[in-house]
């Protein structure tokens, strides 16, 4: 079969677009070369490999033989995978938003051959509908439109670009009434709040997404006031939702994990793709519901999303692979793919599947119905029909009573199920992988496992073993000459890393020392901070750039200030120059992280509910710092002690008589004669302001310890 250009790369979205019969080029000089060498311009496709829109689009135009040639002879087309180049992605996506209100992908703009736009939109269906233009019209419009008004197109290429640039190259002004403070932690919490679904949970209305930042940042808002000012019902807000999240058909209730978000606001029919930097974000998430309520099901859940990435998205060498697609082959017809194809069930599949009762209790408690469970307006183009997205309707009690039984066998009873049904799941097609290896991405994943290290039972787990070789894998094959690559996929990718790749393994690796995995991964942590500040700091109005330096095939140099489904580099910067600064007595990380707050000042006050993860970062800056010292060996019962407690503004280090306690006391000195008591192998020590509490050498069975010293 005939193939273009992108059989070439290694992304697997460009490769899944080589046999189309589009003339596509990958983003580079070629291409634009060639747009300005034939005075063409140029089409940009971005999507990724896992996009079920981009899927749609593909079928519809892309192998359509008649909308490739009015592409080929009018176009430069080129394809871009989003995950592989953010830097264009936000740049070309920042104009889609700014000219139609809203984005998405696939992402289609229409660019000049020096690479301003000057139209764009998303998805495009092929004929016209709705008295909307289809993608042939639209191909036709411009083709015409550049043919014969070019300099009109020209100019308004210009000034876009200038608008854009006048935009975001022009400094930040201060927000009125200075820094931002606790009072915008209030307004920024009372936004949110207004936002509340009480009935269904979350902060939206259809589609929901869960988008963790915003439990991050409740949940250190009511510790940081101590439930003072409405934190509670706050704090409360995001458990519940939490929990409507877990028991709704977005939550995986067979194979672990989630989806990607809801279509509607029962968390029911979910976009099926699932992708890493979810799963790692809501882990995190149920860790710390887990703290805060103490509820056995939190723990279940953030266990069954990191035994779902174990299971699904972990390489052999120890990096995390990107998604799994939200379409796959029909079971029955594996020539045809739809949404969701692989997780659901008819009522007929379940019947034969288990024992009569057994299929009874199920289907009562996932509500299975022999039509389907999908709403019509979840369901508009009727993929869902007959079919039924698991969603948890009953608790095991109400089972209880109905089926005359008892909580424990009816637990017991679905359990079973579950299993069943997931071993007959595993026997059908399953969704495309997308085998990339983002450093940002396995940032988070390290994270999550370092995280659930001391907190989650580990007598059949090894987390902590799971972090440690994913940060080895990136150390080893995603770092040329010190400094990061963005991407791996059969050896490393040619692109430097991004601000966000710097960030989020900065922050893994800080969380990976903090569960005692070594000193080699904060003095890491440190030497990656010190290029990433190299590189991406702006000393003149604060903050962190996206991209290290200026690439002059884009007009822009943009710095990331949006807390979405993946947080913003910055917000993640804050948090890790605050918590190095505390770890090493760093006065000019601190200040680098108040430029960078003072720097988004204005936003924190406008539109506060944009960030969620930097309001959070404020909260750290604003608390008291608590600092924990374990002494000796062996640390793991203390780490249990402080895992098991919610304390989002403490830092941990070690003191183990050896490498890594001498290191830190070349920057710390009060660390060089710290040791445990004598006739104890170990002890925990609280410091504030450089001055160390008497140590704590055991925990009673009551744990009040902490508490007599006004923690946790």
């Amino acid at each position: 079969m005939k193939t273009n250009r992108l059989a070439q790369e290694k992304s697997p979205y460009l490769l899944q677009h080589q046999h189309n019969p589009v003339d596509w080029h990958p983003w580079g000089e070629e291409a634009f070369e060639k747009a300005r060498l034939e005075e063409r311009p140029i089409f940009l496709s971005i999507g990724y490999s896992t996009c079920h829109w981009c899927h749609v689009m593909e079928r519809e135009s892309f192998e359509n033989e008649a909308v490739a040639h009015l592409l080929n002879r009018h176009f430069v087309p080129i394809k871009v995978d989003r995950e592989e180049r953010p830097d264009v992605d936000r740049l070309y996506m920042t104009f889609v938003q700014a000219s139609t209100g809203s984005g998405g992908w696939p992402l289609s703009a229409f660019l000049t051959p020096d690479l301003k736009p000057f139209f764009g939109g998303t998805y495009f269906p092929p004929e016209d509908r709705y008295n909307r233009p289809g993608f042939v019209t639209l191909l036709q419009r411009i083709a015409q439109a550049w043919e014969h008004d070019r300099e009109r197109l020209v100019q308004h290429g210009d000034s876009v670009v200038s608008t854009l640039q006048e935009a975001h190259e022009t400094p930040r002004q201060q927000a009125e009434g200075g820094a931002a403070d606790l009072a915008t932690l209030e307004r920024a919490a009372a936004r949110i709040m207004s936002h509340f679904d009480p009935e269904e949970g979350g902060f939206s209305g259809a589609p929901k997404f869960p988008r963790p930042v915003t439990f991050h940042f409740l949940f250190r808002y009511a510790a940081l006031t101590r439930d003072r000012n409405g934190a509670a019902k706050a704090r409360e807000a995001a458990l519940f939702t939490l929990r409507k999240m877990a028991l709704g058909g977005m939550h995986d209730h067979l194979g672990g994990g989630f989806h990607r978000y809801s279509v509607d606001r029962y968390w029911h029919v979910p976009h099926f793709e699932k992708m890493l930097y979810d799963q790692a974000l809501l882990a995190v998430a149920y860790l710390e519901a887990f703290q805060i309520a103490g509820r056995p099901e939190d723990a279940a859940v953030a266990a069954d999303i990191l035994d779902y990435v174990q299971a699904n998205l972990l390489g052999p060498e120890g990096g995390f692979y990107c998604a799994e697609d939200a379409d796959s082959p029909h079971p029955d017809d594996p020539s045809q793919s739809g949404e969701g194809a692989f997780y659901v069930w008819t009522r007929d599949e379940i019947a034969d599947a288990l024992a009569p009762e057994a299929a009874a209790i199920f289907n009562r408690a996932y509500g299975v119905e022999k039509g389907g469970n999908a709403p019509q307006e979840s369901d508009p183009h009727g993929e869902l029909t007959g079919k039924n997205t698991l969603i948890r309707r009953v608790s095991d009690e109400e089972l209880a009573a109905q089926f005359k039984s008892d909580p424990e066998t009816i637990a017991r009873s679905l359990a079973e199920s579950r299993r069943t049904l997931l071993t007959l799941r595993n026997q059908r097609p399953r969704p495309h992988l997308d085998d990339k290896i983002l450093t940002a991405w396995n940032g988070m994943m390290i994270s999550a496992f370092a995280r659930a290290a001391h907190l989650l039972p580990q007598e059949n787990r090894d987390d902590l073993g799971v972090a440690r070789r994913a940060a080895a894998f990136l150390r080893q094959h995603l770092q040329r000459d010190g400094r990061l690559l963005r991407s791996w996929r059969e050896g490393p990718g040619e692109t430097p890393a991004f601000a966000e790749d710097y960030a989020f393994t900065i922050a893994g690796l800080l969380d990976l020392y903090e569960a005692g995995a070594g000193i080699e991964w904060l003095r890491w942590a440190v030497e990656l901070q010190e290029i990433f500040d190299h590189l991406f700091f702006d000393e003149r109005h604060g903050g962190y750039f996206s991209t290290a330096g200026t690439d002059p095939a884009l007009f822009l140099r943009m710095k990331d200030d949006y807390d979405g489904a993946e947080p913003s580099s910055n917000s993640i910067a804050v948090a890790n120059a605050l918590r190095l600064a505390d770890l090493l007595d760093d006065a000019a990380l601190r200040e680098r992280a108040d430029r960078t707050l003072e720097s988004f000042a204005d936003q924190l006050r406008r539109t506060p509910e944009a960030v969620p993860l930097l309001l959070g970062s404020l909260a750290f800056s604003l608390s008291e710092p608590e600092a924990f010292i374990v002494a000796g060996t062996p640390v793991e019962p203390w780490l249990h002690e402080l895992g098991t407690r919610f304390l989002p503004f403490r830092t941990i280090r070690f003191a183990d008589g050896g490498e890594g306690q001498a290191w830190l006391a070349r920057r710390l000195g009060f660390l060089r004669e710290l040791a445990p008591p004598e006739g104890v192998p170990s002890a925990l020590y609280l410091c504030r302001a450089h001055a160390c509490l008497p140590p704590i050498t055991e925990f009673s069975a009551t744990g009040d310890e902490l508490e007599r010293f006004g923690v946790g």
